[in-house]
């Protein structure tokens, strides 16, 4: 056994606890989806198979249902269904609703026409045709249906996690933030497993003679099955104040973990994405948030962020970081990229960030107009130089910077440009960069020291919060590890935070993380 799976392992171990809820969890959102896919699914599938000229439509309806993207299929849910498992549930049976569906009419279509004639000719009624010859001789294919809707179930219901629903994909979306592999198997190992062990059982049912069963032998069982999964699933209600965490806030040191070791706090919290989080706190679904200090959506959801009393967040300041050996091709490019040092203070990005995340304006116009107020933009040049490849993470900020990015390089080289943004969280913009997918995107120091560097205690508190010696210490480290550059930092801070609703904060008095903590120990 070598080294890395003996580290997989231990981690495992070290997590059984938590893996074993987010399991009963992804299996409890997975049975209920399922089993109300099946409820509706059946009947629909049979309705169409006697009403032909229906067939198109509807099965063209559920069909274009699964091409949704289910994450955004998972926001449509929010405003209605709010966040936690309901709104999972509901997206997880649509998604399962095409393969029962289709399969059930395929299957009943597929019954012999000689066989209903000589069904009629015993004088059977139309029920009894349906209930004694048409279902039990298509049920192999309507069960095989149910197999691929199970399997596609599991897979999806890891998205539950972004919206506080649970799951095995706190463990995964945490990991890939958090460059940490470990975590990432220990969600992804058990999913799999979840859909192999499903379908075998599956498998196996299928080969039973249902012809001898009554209809009426399943309602117990499933009904069990239905009821009891409701116990699996994550109470994310009550009357204690509730936080939201995204998967990467929770399990870094400037994150939960360093709220819990400094501060002592313990709150109530599901995982949930940045994407939603912040309207869950607008909509008084959520009482505490993590967030970013220049996140527009502070202004737009009228939020306030929490003093960080006892300055857990480290400098959060962004800069491009570029292979050296494409500077070493391309010298010019550091003063191009360079000339937006300094330029952008944490209120001049929080306004852009708004104009981004809440007045939907697209993030090339922010750009281009940003560029154009400080007399920076330049027509491009339209060059045919060689292709320098631009990334991002996947959110709005970073969107706004790569296009700055791209604007300086087309306008002032005869360099071409792709971009290729929304790549996910840090460990994936970052093993893009190593892996030569892409030439340069823009990164921020306190990620660098404690996701991708991982430094020790005691440069960490070597380092204090000292933000040129971080800038330092990680511009020093990406030279020695990666052979990276990081360029001039763009001038503001972009740090973790903790918020909460202005007019909550004013009522309760709480204005900082201690104050806080001071109000969650007398309640």
């Amino acid at each position: 056994m070598n080294e890395s799976t003996q580290s997989l392992f231990s981690f495992m171990r070290e997590q059984s606890g938590k893996i074993l809820d987010q399991l009963l969890a992804h299996i409890g959102l997975t049975f209920i989806s399922l089993l109300i896919a099946v409820a509706i699914g059946v009947p629909l599938g049979i309705f169409i198979a006697k009403r032909k000229k229906l067939s198109g439509t509807v099965l063209g309806f559920v069909g274009v249902l699964q091409t949704i993207p289910s994450i955004a299929l998972l926001g449509f849910m929010i405003p209605i269904l709010g966040i936690g498992p309901k709104p999972a549930i509901v997206a997880l049976f649509l998604y399962a609703l095409l393969p029962i569906v289709r399969n059930t009419f395929t299957g009943i279509m597929g019954v012999d026409a000689s066989v209903r004639d000589a069904a009629k000719g015993m004088g059977m009624s139309g029920k009894q045709i349906l209930t004694k010859v048409e279902l039990p001789l298509s049920l192999p294919v309507i069960l095989a249906g149910i197999r691929t809707a199970t399997v596609i179930n599991v897979g999806v219901a890891t998205l539950a996690a972004y919206i506080a629903a649970g799951g095995l994909g706190e463990f995964i979306f945490g990991g890939i933030a958090l460059n940490n592999t470990n975590m990432i198997l220990a969600g992804a190992i058990p999913a799999a497993l979840l859909a192999i062990v499903l379908d075998f059982i599956l498998s196996k049912v299928q080969k039973i003679n249902l012809k001898k069963l009554r209809a009426g032998f399943w309602l117990l069982p499933l009904s069990v099955i239905l009821l009891s999964s409701f116990y699996l699933l994550p109470d994310i209600y009550g009357t204690k104040m509730l936080a939201g965490f995204t998967p990467e806030f929770m399990g870094r040191e400037d994150g939960y973990l360093g709220l819990e070791k400094v501060y002592h706090l313990h709150i109530r919290n599901v995982v949930i994405s940045d994407a939603v989080m912040y309207k869950a706190a607008y909509e008084k679904k959520l009482d505490v948030i993590s967030g970013y200090s220049t996140d527009g959506r502070l202004k737009a959801f009228n939020l306030v962020v929490l003093d960080d009393d006892k300055k857990i967040f480290p400098p959060y300041f962004v800069a491009p970081v570029i292979h050296e050996s494409i500077l070493q091709q391309h010298p010019e490019l550091e003063n191009v990229l360079n000339q937006l040092a300094g330029r952008i203070n944490d209120s001049v990005m929080t306004e852009l960030n708004y104009r981004v995340d809440y007045l939907k304006q697209s993030p090339d116009k922010v750009a281009k107009d940003f560029l154009m107020e400080q007399s920076l933009y330049k027509e491009p040049q339209n060059g045919n130089g060689e292709v320098i490849r631009i990334g991002s993470k996947i959110f709005g900020e970073q969107y706004i910077l790569a296009s700055m990015y791209a604007m300086l390089i087309k306008g002032n080289t005869n360099l071409q440009v792709e971009t290729k943004t929304g790549l996910g969280g840090t460990k994936i913009c970052f093993d893009a960069l190593t892996n030569n997918q892409i030439d340069m995107y823009p990164e921020y120091t306190g990620t660098a020291l404690l996701v991708i560097l991982q430094a020790q205690d005691s440069v960490l508190k070597n380092l204090g919060a000292n933000e040129q010696n971080i800038y330092d210490y990680v511009q020093q480290k990406f030279h020695e590890k990666y052979n990276l550059k990081w360029l001039k930092p763009v001038g503001f801070n972009n740090s973790y935070c903790l918020m909460m609703r202005r007019e909550q904060s004013k009522r309760i008095g709480v204005n900082s993380i201690s104050g806080l903590k001071k109000y969650l120990d007398k309640k």
